[in-house]
């Protein structure tokens, strides 16, 4: 513990040191993890003077000697708390090492170019995962939320409100312990996908319980089973689906997880039926319209654990498909979109898209059929058949063409977790399966999204396209995201360097300096003091945990209950554009979230599998 304390300190005082207000006014900011020898490799010098620069260094960390140089390029002029700004672009030197860059009197911290920059990092963020348990919690080595928990909004469903039912388990979505069926159920596809897409990057090194030990299963797979597990529970019969466990009056205190009796029913917690229809949100009443968008992503989560889990465990894999049907159906029940409600304050996840879950939902049951047909075959699932495998691809085609392009990409703004999940996972899987001209047009769609977001990313020095909304570090990860899978269909690498741009941003190459990743680097600048229970009440870490990210200072003046309570250590590089805060009290910028960590798993998973060599 005191070894915590004291790591946390020493990096408290080396932040405040470099940031000291006053102490420079130019900086070059970098990708603290590093950069792949045959990849885009991008800094920014950025600076509060009024001239720009006209050329870079690329120095040997060993020896100080100059190996590469460059001149500066653009001047893109002022961004957020800068007045001139250049982009370094080295993506020439191919050389593994350990460099910095120097422009004048700005030096960069050292980096490495190199192979292994992204090695372990998945399984670095799958720390978080575990730490995010409910249940039985490995972190802790204790249990917590055991009795969930009392029914709402089921009666039609013959469930009076009360009644008792068993949803203990899952994640808890971020520092509160509320619990949500959809950025839970996105959360397990990306898991998932994950293993699916990149099973040589993961280690076995945990239990199925989180604990240390080998269980012949790669530990993504464990956490996507954990995840799978809950959904289970959230939807125990072919009439009962249920949306969240626990609601705003979580947020009555900071506590680390154990139980929670100010819900009025002893330790349990509510747990919200899905009908369909509207419920409460505070004083009013939220925007549901069906019972689509949650359900559809059950299936599809529920789909792909058929397909991956069918040469581990058959019987499990099959329960899987049965559920995948079940959710498949439940999704038309009332098609439209099932909001998060809450009691007392007016924040849910406002979520307004549902096509694109419906979308995926049919051709990942395609896939899953497909890929493990024997499976399926021996399965009766007679309840709610399925259609034939080109119903479902022509399905997903006609859902896809409803919902090109993911509303949020270009805009300036949207509600919380208004267009989720914040990437099309549908377009990838269904691109994958066409062969004919419509295969283009997804791809297209893909192409379109992008565009919209380079043409304001392209203004500014680190290509920033993406808006300041809350939790802009989710958006972040599944940009890229985007990025990388157009690349994968393509062959076209014309956003790679954008692709790169906004994975740098998330490990320090932003106008504040620093990742956004709890831990990682473990050399690096990065969050110290986040809205956590476990690092502000017990000095634990919160490995991997992805924060919210920057938002627009507009956004956090109007927040409820923000409050500052340690000086800003990046004062200077806060803008009337945004802001960033590592300060338990900000909550909106500097809050990790379990789904958000969950993309980034994957994406890291990419990154470091590009670095393997094809076998």
């Amino acid at each position: 513990m005191k070894t915590f304390v004291t790591i946390a300190i020493i990096i408290l005082v080396f932040v405040a040191l470099k940031n000291k207000p006053g102490a420079e006014t130019a900086w070059i900011r970098i990708n603290q993890l590093g950069y792949l020898p045959n990849g885009a490799k991008v800094a920014v010098w950025c600076s509060k003077g009024e001239k720009g620069i006209s050329y870079w260094e690329l120095v040997d960390a060993g020896n100080n000697k100059v190996v590469y140089k460059g001149t500066a390029g653009k001047n893109f002029g002022a961004y957020g708390p800068f007045q001139q700004t250049h982009r370094l672009n080295f993506s020439a030197f191919k050389k593994t090492g350990k460099y910095y860059l120097k422009t004048g009197n700005t030096v960069s911290p050292v980096f490495t170019i190199g192979e292994d920059v992204y090695k372990g990092t998945a399984d670095f963020c799958l720390r978080y995962m575990r730490q995010q348990r409910s249940g039985f919690n490995p972190f802790l080595k204790d249990s917590c939320h055991t009795q969930d928990g009392y029914t709402l909004y089921g009666a039609a469903a013959g469930l009076p409100d009360s009644t008792y039912i068993d949803v203990s388990g899952g994640w808890h979505d971020a520092s509160d312990y509320l619990q949500y069926s959809t950025t839970s159920a996105n959360a397990t596809y990306h898991l998932l996908m994950a293993y699916r897409d990149f099973p040589t990057v993961f280690t076995d090194e945990k239990l199925a319980n989180g604990l240390d030990g080998k269980n012949n299963l790669p530990d993504v797979l464990d956490e996507a089973k954990w995840g799978l597990n809950w959904l289970l529970k959230m939807h125990p019969r072919d009439d009962w689906m249920f949306n969240q466990l626990g609601d705003d009056r979580d947020h009555i205190s900071m506590r680390i997880p154990k139980m929670d009796s100010q819900y009025g029913r002893g330790f349990q917690r509510p747990v919200y039926f899905i009908n369909g229809e509207k419920q409460q949100r505070g004083k009013f009443l939220n925007n549901t319209t069906g019972t689509s968008s949650t359900a559809a992503k059950f299936a599809s989560a529920f789909a792909l654990g058929f397909e991956l889990f069918g040469k581990i465990d058959r019987d499990y894999s099959n329960e899987l498909a049965i559920k995948s049907s079940t959710s498949f159906a439940y999704s038309s029940k009332n098609k439209g979109v099932t909001q998060t409600a809450s009691v007392k304050a007016p924040y849910i996840y406002a979520e307004d898209n549902w096509k694109d879950d419906v979308e995926l939902a049919h051709i990942q049951i395609y896939n899953s059929q497909e890929n493990n047909l024997e499976n399926y075959r021996s399965i009766s699932i007679t309840a709610h058949p399925t259609p034939p495998s080109k119903e479902l691809v022509n399905a997903s085609y006609k859902y896809a063409i409803q919902e090109p392009i993911t509303p949020w990409l270009g805009a300036d703004t949207a509600n919380h977790y208004q267009w989720y999940p914040f990437i099309n996972l549908g377009h990838y899987e269904l691109a994958k399966q066409l062969k004919d001209s419509r295969r283009d047009t997804i791809i297209g769609f893909y192409k379109e999204g992008i565009n919209r977001v380079w043409s304001k990313a392209k203004q500014n020095a680190f290509y920033r396209g993406v808006p300041f909304i809350w939790c802009s570090n989710n958006l972040t990860v599944s940009f890229a995201m985007q990025c990388y899978w157009y690349g994968q269909l393509t062959n076209d690498q014309q956003f790679a360097e954008l692709e790169q741009a906004n994975i740098d941003w998330l490990f320090g190459c932003n106008p504040w300096g620093t990742s956004m990743v709890y831990g990682l680097p473990a050399w690096g600048d990065t969050p110290v003091d986040p809205h956590s229970a476990f690092t502000h009440l017990k000095n634990y870490p919160i490995d991997g945990g992805l924060i919210d990210g920057p938002v627009y200072t507009n956004i956090f003046k109007s927040l409820i209950g923000l409050k500052l309570y340690q000086p800003d250590e990046y004062e200077q590089f806060q803008s009337e554009l945004a802001v960033y805060h590592d300060d338990y009290g900000d909550y909106s910028t500097n809050e990790p979230t379990m789904d958000g960590t969950a993309s980034l798993i994957y994406l890291l998973a990419a990154m470091e599998a590009q670095s393997k060599p094809k076998k």
